[in-house]
């Protein structure tokens, strides 16, 4: 079963096409990468899946509901996280999170609040002003927010971006264990290819707003002949190296 189907996805600014017929699947409980260099397409996917932005065409199903018709039923399940989206400066942590708790219905916000600060090591600034967090500690309260209403299905657009490597390998710790105890599902966007090929299984790569190619971390290695997906990632950025054939 799918989690996130999309089918001749296309988004147009006037003449401009952000994204170019591109189709691709989330298997359910899986982590699945959403790759390309600026302006790929990746953050106008994910509006879209979202709902925040509605396609020119194509469709979108997400746990089962048409996004077209039917999305509130699927956004109760959904969240997404980003530290490039600013939370209310002058409201604290703790009313952020509040708010958010309460949009999605939360039940025992109070606690649930509690356990995401002790997760993720929010205790010491809950009662702090949003707007007076380091670029690291809005990452962190940015996850807890996608994290309220423990979601089904998780967006993410560079989670751990900003982090000390510490801090960056217990969230990715965190989201593995999150996903494996709940079945989630996670579409990530990230330009940290080590994160990539630590969480996902599977990889779809866009480039100029189309699916370029997709497969495993491992099938792309082998694919490209590479080491690693940053040497992937640059070969299809620069045109500089083809996939070899099977």
């Amino acid at each position: 079963m799918n989690a996130i189907e999309t089918e001749h996805l296309t988004k147009r600014y006037g003449p401009v096409l952000a994204v170019d017929d591109i189709g691709f699947a989330v298997p359910a409980g899986s982590t699945t990468g959403l790759l390309g260099g600026n302006g790929a397409g990746k953050t106008t996917t994910i509006a879209m899946l979202l709902g925040l932005l509605v396609p020119t065409a194509g469709r979108i199903a997400v746990l089962g509901h048409d996004m077209a018709r039917d999305r509130f039923a699927a956004l109760a399940r959904m969240n997404f996280s980003s530290p490039y989206v600013a939370l209310p400066s002058r409201l604290t942590v703790r009313e952020n999170l509040i708010v958010y708790g309460h949009l999605y219905d939360v039940r025992g916000v109070s606690d649930r609040i509690a356990a995401l600060a002790r997760e993720l090591d929010l205790g010491p600034i809950l009662d702090r002003p949003a707007g007076q967090l380091s670029a690291g500690q809005k990452t962190r309260v940015a996850l807890a927010k996608a994290l309220i209403n423990r979601p089904d299905v998780l967006l993410l657009d560079e989670p751990t971006a900003s982090l000390d490597p510490d801090t960056g390998d217990l969230v990715r710790t965190w989201l593995e264990q999150y996903r494996a105890e709940t079945g989630c599902t996670i579409l990530l966007a990230s330009h940290n290819m080590a994160e990539v090929e630590r969480l996902c299984s599977d990889v779809v790569m866009l480039k100029q707003g189309r699916v370029v190619d997709r497969g495993t971390p491992a099938a792309l290695l082998a694919r490209y002949e590479r080491q690693d997906l940053e040497s992937v990632f640059l070969d299809i950025a620069r045109d500089r190296r083809q996939a070899v054939p099977a």
